[in-house]
């Protein structure tokens, strides 16, 4: 129903930046609300952002606010995830996923494949 594929990730040093990007396709996927997750190595996977289907309602953990910041943009049916001031800690695999409700993490139910994010100290 609906197809996510991340990409743009890659290796970085701390105190740096990168940007995500991830694509969707399918039925009334700009309905959705999409968002980022990330999971580290021994780590549940844990909701890093989230944004509304319309663009108007956001969503961060703690540990990213005023570092990332989430867009989208449904004429490109396109998620991005711009990653400032990176840390070590922020290094895991980094998954687009689409849902129903901005910013609870439970209600999202479809996944891209995921890119990796490392940042080096």
């Amino acid at each position: 129903q609906v197809q996510l594929a991340e990409s743009g990730g890659g290796l970085v040093q701390a105190g740096g930046s990168l940007s995500l990007s991830c694509t969707a396709s399918g039925r009334t996927v700009s309905s959705y609300a999409t968002g980022w997750f990330r999971q580290a190595p021994g780590k549940e996977r844990a909701f890093v952002a989230g944004v509304s289907w319309n663009g108007r309602s956001t969503y961060y953990t703690d540990s990213v606010k005023g570092r990332f910041t989430i867009s989208r943009d449904n004429a490109k049916n396109t998620v991005s995830l711009q990653m400032n001031s990176l840390k070590p800690e922020d290094s895991a695999i980094y998954y687009c996923a689409a849902g129903t409700i901005t910013g609870r993490a439970s209600s999202y139910n479809y996944w891209g494949q995921g890119t990796q994010v490392t940042v080096s100290s």
